[in-house]
């Protein structure tokens, strides 16, 4: 038998977990709790849970922070993300945290059930709307990329120097050119990346992890 746990605030949501399980005969829902803190008194007194369904946002504390420290003190158990926002970021962070699967709280019965029966079989799970979220900002980024502007070995030394906070004048000294090519460069690099003063340019190029 599954001994499953689920952590939500949400009594609709509780009882419609519940009513969705309920005739499936190889799962039992031991017990519900609305807060982390009661979710950690649950588990410590109820060590044979197998399966958790954690919902992101409880009253006293995020949901990706519980499932981290469930995860640290219990390697076996299987725990299944929940929420209604699809968001890439959250759904990476909890598998990142140490959840094993990702759900949407309007998925149908038979995905969860899918879902269980996949973690349970130790797979990983996401919900066909997250795996396609997570797609789609793959490309993104991919595409983001793609359209870094290049620099050159030169713009390269003087951004660096210019990260340094180094006067014009000071540059080019360093550098054996004259101030006039070190601020050819930089508005050169200002055009590039569409900014429109030197700290601009250098948050900029640090996001897209130019250097």
């Amino acid at each position: 038998m599954l001994k499953m746990l689920i952590i939500d605030d949400h009594p609709l949501v509780i009882d419609g977990i519940r009513t969705m399980v309920k005739n499936v005969e190889y799962i039992s829902v031991e017990g519900y709790a609305k807060t982390a803190r009661d979710a950690l008194s649950f588990l410590e007194d109820h060590p044979e849970i197998d399966l958790i369904l954690l919902d992101i946002n409880l009253p006293d504390r995020n949901g990706l922070d519980l499932c981290s420290e469930i995860r640290q003190h219990n390697k076996i158990v299987k725990i299944i993300g929940l929420s209604y926002a699809n968001e890439a970021g959250i759904t990476a962070q909890f598998l990142k945290n140490g959840a094993d699967g990702f759900l949407l709280k309007n998925m149908e019965r038979n995905e969860l059930i899918t879902a269980i029966d996949r973690v349970m079989a130790g797979g990983n799970y996401l919900s066909t709307a997250a795996n396609d979220k997570i797609i789609q900002q793959i490309r993104k980024f991919d595409s983001d990329i793609q359209n870094i502007p290049a620099l050159t070995r030169r713009e390269k030394e003087i951004l660096e120097l210019l990260a340094l906070v180094k006067r014009t004048s000071e540059i080019a000294e360093k550098l054996f050119l004259s101030n006039h090519t070190i601020d050819t460069h930089r508005k050169n690099m200002l055009q590039k990346f569409n900014v429109h003063n030197t700290q601009s340019l250098i948050n900029k190029v640090k996001e897209l992890g130019v250097f």
